[in-house]
C-alpha cells in the first residue's frame, strides 16, 4: 500500500457497537487513515473510547465537526439508523467527506438524493458494507468466476442467530422513525451480496414476522428475489432459529457450494484483536469449516469436496477508503448501490404487509 505523507484524519460519530467494535479498529489499522475523534455524548462511551484510544479527541455533539475550526479529512456515521441522514447531509453540505454504515437511509429516494447533494458538492460518499469481504462471500465470488457451479439456479444466503431473549435498543424498536428490525438490519447485508453476485432483482416476495414476546420490530424474515437473470436468491434473517442453517447454499447446473459458519472477523474483533497484529493471522479460519463443492450428494454425509475458505478482509474496505481520498478513485461501495439495496427492501415491507410479490 502507498504510503502518504500525512494521515486523513477521521471523526467517527457514535460509539456504539457499530463504531467501537468495527468502525473504530478498522479506521486505526488503516495505513493512511488516524481516528482522530470519537463523537457520543455518553459519558461511558466517551470513556470506552478513550480507554481504546489513549490519543482520541473526544466530542459530544457532531456539530463541533461542521462549526468548528478543526475540519475532519473524513466523517464516519455509525449512529443509530434514524441519523443517517441528516448527518451525512449535514457533511456532505459542509464538504467533508462521509462514510455511512447501512443501511444509508429509510427509503431509496432519501439515498439517492444523498447521491445528488455528494455529486453537486463534489465530496466523497461511501456506504459500509462489509459483509462484501467476509471470507465465504469472496470465496463464492472465486468460484463463481472460475465457472465452477455452471450456471446458478439458486442462491439460499442466511444469517441466522438463536436469541430469545430480547435485548433492548432501537434496533428492536418498532417505531418507523428508528428503522429497526432485522429486514433494515441484516436483510442490508443479504440483499447487498446477492444484487452483488447476481445483479439487480426484478421481482421480490417476503415474509416478515415479529415471533417474541414483547418484540415491536421483524425478528424472522425471509426474502425470495427473482433477478433479472433468471437467478432465484432465498435471503433468510433470524433472531429465532433454535437451528441453524448454512451460511450459503449456491445450487448450479454443474454443482453446488455449501458452507456453514460465520466468517470470523466479527467475533475476533469482538475479542478486542486487532487486523495486523504481529504473529496473527486475520480472517482465516480452520479447515473444519471450510465449504465443500459438489454435486447428488449432503455435504453433511461427505458429499463433495472441501474448498479452501479465502481469508476475510474488512481492513480492505477502508483501504479502498483511503485510496479513493486520495486518487479521486470510486468509493468501495457507492450511494447508488445502497439505493437498489433500499429498493429491495422496500418492495420487500411492502410485500409482507400486503401479502403480494412486488414486481421491481
Amino acid at each position: 500500500m502507498t504510503t502518504f505523507p500525512t494521515p486523513l484524519r477521521v471523526a467517527l460519530i457514535g460509539y456504539g457497537l457499530a463504531g467501537s467494535v468495527f468502525h473504530a479498529p478498522l479506521v486505526s489499522a488503516t495505513e493512511g487513515l488516524l481516528l482522530d475523534t470519537v463523537v457520543t455524548s455518553d459519558p461511558g462511551r466517551q470513556a470506552q473510547a478513550r480507554e481504546a484510544h489513549p490519543d482520541v479527541r473526544v466530542r459530544a455533539s457532531a456539530d463541533e465537526l461542521w462549526d468548528g475550526p478543526d475540519t475532519p479529512d473524513l466523517v464516519v456515521v455509525a449512529s443509530p439508523n434514524k441519523t443517517h441522514v441528516p448527518l451525512a447531509t449535514a457533511a456532505l453540505t459542509a464538504g467533508i467527506p462521509v462514510v455511512v454504515d447501512k443501511p444509508l437511509a429509510a427509503t431509496a429516494a432519501e439515498a439517492r438524493e444523498l447521491a445528488a447533494l455528494a455529486e453537486r458538492t463534489g465530496t466523497f460518499l461511501s456506504v459500509f458494507q462489509n459483509r462484501r469481504w467476509d471470507n465465504d462471500f469472496l470465496t463464492l465470488r472465486r468460484l463463481l468466476a472460475q465457472g465452477e457451479l455452471g450456471d446458478v439456479l439458486r442462491f439460499e444466503s442466511r444469517y441466522e442467530r438463536w436469541r430469545p431473549q430480547l435485548k433492548g435498543g432501537w434496533r428492536e424498536s418498532g417505531a418507523p422513525e428508528e428503522i429497526g428490525g432485522l429486514l433494515y438490519d441484516l436483510g442490508s447485508h443479504v440483499v447487498d451480496q446477492a444484487l452483488v453476485l447476481f445483479g439487480r432483482a426484478v421481482r421480490v416476495y417476503a415474509e416478515t414476522d415479529v415471533r417474541r414476546p414483547g418484540a415491536e420490530a421483524d425478528d424472522d424474515t425471509f426474502i425470495a428475489l427473482t433477478h433479472a437473470n433468471g437467478v432465484r436468491s432465498h435471503l433468510y434473517v433470524s433472531a429465532t432459529a433454535a437451528q441453524l442453517g448454512p451460511r450459503f447454499r449456491v445450487l448450479g447446473s454443474r454443482a453446488g457450494y455449501v458452507k456453514y459458519g460465520l466468517d470470523p472477523q466479527e467475533a475476533a474483533l469482538r475479542e478486542g484483536l486487532r487486523p495486523g497484529a504481529e504473529g496473527q493471522p486475520w480472517g482465516e479460519e480452520p479447515e473444519h469449516l471450510w465449504g465443500r463443492l459438489g454435486s447428488g450428494e449432503s455435504p453433511l454425509t461427505g458429499g463433495g469436496l472441501p474448498v479452501p475458505t479465502a481469508a476475510g478482509d474488512y481492513p480492505a474496505y477502508y483501504a479502498a477508503v483511503a485510496a479513493a481520498l486520495r486518487t479521486g478513485g470510486p468509493a468501495p461501495v457507492t450511494a447508488d448501490e445502497a439505493a437498489r439495496c433500499l429498493e429491495v427492501l422496500e418492495a420487500a415491507r411492502r410485500s409482507s404487509r400486503e401479502g403480494v410479490a412486488v414486481e421491481l
